[in-house]
């Protein structure tokens, strides 16, 4: 029991630099940034682009960073310094990259409006109170005497 007891202090000794190192140092990883970051020769995601050398130039650029405890975003800064901007799968904020988040934002406001803007002239057209397009004053002689026979019938 003894012996046991001594080697799991040991061992908690031996492990507690490794366990501060990491909690010091939040890693991402590989997979994690594939889908944020464009093979730049490919024009695909990193994830994608397995067997292109420079996928693998990248990857391993990568790798070497996040061994070095950097963060997703000093990674990503690192690689837009080394590959360029086009190795990030996200637009630029400014330019005319904003379009890619204007667009589809004026798009949905243009449907929301169109669909309240129909559903305003349908209510307006069907609402509470006003009388149906057809009334029974303004059917004819027989409409009537047909209508009023199939009241008859359907009671």
């Amino acid at each position: 029991m003894r012996r046991s007891l001594v080697a799991l202090v040991a061992l908690a000794v031996l492990a507690a630099p490794s366990v501060v190192a990491a909690a010091r140092c939040q890693q991402t990883t590989i997979v994690d940034l594939e889908d944020e970051v464009m093979c730049p020769v490919c024009a695909m995601p990193l994830g994608l682009a397995r067997e292109a050398p420079q996928a693998r130039r990248e990857r391993a650029f990568i790798a070497g960073l996040i061994e070095s405890c950097r963060s997703k975003d000093e990674i990503k800064d690192a690689l837009v310094a080394e590959f360029g901007p086009a190795v990030l799968a996200e637009p630029a904020v400014g330019g005319f990259s904003a379009s890619a988040y204007v667009v589809p934002l004026v798009t949905g406001a243009g449907i929301l409006g169109g669909v309240a803007l129909a559903f305003a002239r349908w209510r307006r057209r069907t609402g509470p109170g006003r009388p149906p397009e057809r009334s029974v004053a303004a059917l004819g002689d027989a409409e009537r005497r047909a209508l009023e026979a199939e009241l008859d019938r359907m009671r």
